[in-house]
């Protein structure tokens, strides 16, 4: 865990993948943080990707380096949001701050449950933990 949180802490925008009406939808992240043995992100229940993580799932996080080496992150999306994960996530990132407080109705907190991460380059070699 500690290097898959490693990689998306050294690559702080990385990519979350939802599925739509059969569609993918990719958008960009930035915040993740290890809480209670779990690796943790966040987002607002008033966006698209959080009602197509409620209604499916499962998502996949992608994201690469600059020695063109990349992480590829996939399991179920559950959410564990209380006052105890949403004071975490604004302690290990302030600059949440500007868009979240820990008492409103918005600030959601998630993890990725039998996540399975893969870590890949350009070579060709590829090999994957589970987080």
């Amino acid at each position: 865990m500690d290097e898959v949180l490693q990689f998306l802490t050294e690559n702080p925008t990385f990519y979350l993948a939802t599925v739509e009406g059969g569609l993918p939808k990719v958008r960009p992240f930035g915040f993740v943080m290890k809480y209670d043995g779990r690796l943790c992100f966040c987002t607002n229940n008033q966006k698209n990707v959080y009602k197509q993580m409620k209604a499916n799932p499962n998502i996949e996080i992608c994201t690469t380096n600059k020695n063109n080496e990349w992480l590829r992150l996939k399991g179920k999306a559950v959410f564990c949001t209380s006052r105890e994960t949403r004071q975490a996530a604004l302690t290990v990132s302030p600059f949440l701050g500007n868009l979240y407080k820990v008492d409103d109705h918005i600030f959601e907190i998630f993890y990725i449950d039998e996540a399975e991460a893969t870590f890949s380059n350009m070579k060709g070699e590829s090999r994957t933990v589970r987080v």
